[in-house]
């Protein structure tokens, strides 16, 4: 195989009616794709113009409720040592430009798969709420294939090595599709009946999005029960089914939840984050302590490819430890635990405050 470095660049999209975003998407990825290929589901608005402005490689797609189908024939055009995908709401901010064009430059053909990570939320401030992993610049030779008709996922190679690199993409508007997705689904289980695996994960989700927290719940049990599954999509089931207990008010489900997610490998942050508050509702300090202790402790574990807060890896326990230090009357530590929080939200009101009151309250 060649080893030799540098790659160019196919980015590789599917759109439809995205005229108020794909502009600023394709913006964010100029100098860095050498070439842009746009696939058009059936846009009625000024989508196809808004392209044109950046490329003549814009092609029409008849839709049939298959988004894999879409995207493995925008990856069929491409031409580039290496396919880039995103969406039309997708953007890349300048410093992480420059990362992705650092990466372009010494990128070998051995490298088969790139993995970014994707916000897929912001607050004021542009610092991610939530964000997981994708599988977003593949070798066009390593032959990636999508599946799913809704809910699509790319396929990792079997051989070339699989990368991560911290240029982040970010998503710059909630979805919204639920409906759409909930109609794909549905075609979909008709013309091929049964609903297990990957398909009984994405009705839960749905029905989970959707506000159909019982519904979601069900689901979430019934694929928890299946002998086998993907790590990543068990591990989402238990933190939503907590979630739904947590709605419907059932407590004991959600610590059984939440727990459920050892079968899948060591503690990770926002598990241990959800435990802690789990045992600070029921007044038992001492273990919320100790959770909240655990999520910093594994805070540097590969989350693998599922969303997750940011939170729980950096700030949160330690605003939480600082709280319950503060109830258990260790001053010291609570304000220890606060300045970690300050490292992360140096500008957050409310760390300030805790900080010059627990100051004061340390004062002879």
């Amino acid at each position: 195989m060649s080893v030799s470095v540098g790659a160019t660049i196919s980015l590789c999209m599917i759109v439809r009616d995205g005229e108020e975003t794909l502009g600023a998407c394709l913006a964010s990825v100029q100098g860095i794709a050498d070439e842009i290929i746009i696939v058009d589901t059936g846009s009625v608005d000024g989508t196809r113009r808004v392209a044109a402005a950046y490329t003549d490689k814009i092609f029409a797609y008849a839709w049939e409720d298959d988004f894999a189908a879409a995207r493995n024939y925008s990856f069929s055009l491409a031409g580039g040592s290496h396919i880039l995908w995103l969406d039309a709401d997708d953007r890349i901010g300048e410093e992480d430009r420059q990362k992705l064009a650092a990466l372009k430059e010494e990128l070998s053909q051995q490298v088969s798969a790139v993995v970014m990570p994707y916000c897929l939320a912001e607050d004021s401030a542009g610092r991610p709420l939530l964000a997981d992993r994708r599988l977003r610049l593949v070798r066009r030779e390593a032959g990636c294939r999508w599946f799913g008709r809704v809910h699509e996922y790319l396929e990792f190679p079997r051989d070339g090595e699989v990368r991560a690199s911290d240029a982040m993409i970010r998503h710059t508007r909630p979805a919204g599709h639920s409906r759409r997705n909930l109609r794909i689904l549905r075609r979909w289980i008709a013309e091929e009946p049964g609903v297990s695996g990957r398909r009984l994960f994405w009705y839960a989700n749905i029905c989970y999005e959707r506000g159909k927290v019982l519904l979601a719940a069900e689901g979430y049990r019934k694929l928890l029960q299946e002998p086998a599954g993907f790590r990543e999509d068990r591990l989402i089931a238990c933190f939503r089914l907590a979630d739904c207990c947590r709605q419907l008010g059932d407590g004991r489900g959600r610590l059984e939840g939440l727990l459920g997610s050892f079968h899948y490998g060591p503690p990770q942050a926002d598990f241990c984050c959800q435990l802690g508050e789990w045992f600070g509702e029921q007044a038992d300090w001492t273990t919320a302590a100790y959770w909240y202790t655990q999520a910093i402790a594994v805070s540097r574990l590969d989350p693998g490819l599922r969303p997750i807060s940011p939170a729980a890896l950096t700030w949160l326990p330690h605003a939480r430890l600082a709280a319950i230090c503060l109830r258990l009357g260790d001053i010291q530590a609570a304000l220890r635990h606060n300045g970690q929080a300050l490292r992360y939200l140096p500008d957050d009101p409310g760390l300030l405050a805790n900080k010059a009151r627990l100051e004061a309250a340390l004062r002879p």
